[in-house]
């Protein structure tokens, strides 16, 4: 089947409203075919493109995805290195179609990490996108979600307020997005390794042993049918 017709099978009521991806197994992907990690990581970005653009299509409202997480930092310097240059060679680039359809960008984590080169990226990639309506894309770059809570506690003691977990809400990176109703994680691990700890509280989770580069639109639906199958009940009968 074509790529329309697997995703035109989906049940639309039952989508979730805000997908979240960890895209776990690039590494892992190049060294079954004795590629260099790096090869891994340029095919996880045309996936990630992919993935986005199907999700779009089909009418979910917020796409969000790890990608380069605060503990990644501690990776070999030749890795670290290849990922930067993948961001700085593909960020605008792979988003700038989505851009003039209408897609708002957003990008949680602590951004001050990245060169300058790459910070004039994601300014146009923000300023071009800041207007867009048709769906969200939520991308985590430098992101850690201890660090998310630890810097959101610090503002409401700088300012000296007592929230609501409501309130508390609005001093996180996500602080206009609603909370993942699910969260996809790839390559089979079963953790959520430090990504929207908050906000995951009543995510359906959904673990596929499919390594992310090879995360195709069939991978996508199959997931997509399992939530539907599920009966969020948020704690209650």
């Amino acid at each position: 089947m074509k790529s329309k017709d697997l995703l035109d099978e989906l049940d639309k009521t039952r989508l979730p409203r805000h997908i979240a991806f960890i895209m776990d197994g690039n590494g892992r992907w190049a060294t079954k075919r004795l590629l260099p990690r790096k090869m891994g990581h340029k095919e996880g970005v045309k996936t990630m493109r992919a993935v986005i653009s199907d999700c779009v299509r089909i009418g979910i409202e917020v796409v969000s995805l790890f990608a380069f997480s605060t503990e990644n930092k501690s990776r070999p310097k030749d890795e670290i290195d290849a990922l930067m240059q993948l961001i700085r060679d593909n960020i605008y680039d792979m988003l700038k179609d989505l851009i003039a359809e209408g897609v708002k960008v957003t990008f949680m984590g602590d951004l001050s990490y990245f060169s300058d080169d790459i910070r004039e990226s994601l300014d146009r990639v923000l300023r071009e996108s800041a207007g867009g309506t048709k769906a969200v894309v939520n991308i985590g770059l430098n992101y850690g979600s201890r660090d998310e809570i630890v810097q959101a506690v610090n503002k409401c003691v700088q300012e000296r307020k007592t929230v609501s977990a409501e309130e508390f809400k609005q001093y996180l990176y996500t602080k206009n997005l609603p909370d993942p109703d699910l969260i996809v994680r790839t390559s089979g691990e079963f953790r959520l390794s430090n990504f929207m700890l908050y906000q995951a509280a009543y995510s359906e989770v959904v673990v596929t042993k499919t390594l992310w580069p090879d995360f195709d639109n069939k991978a996508l639906v199959s997931v997509l049918k399992e939530y539907a199958q599920r009966n969020r009940r948020y704690g209650k009968i």
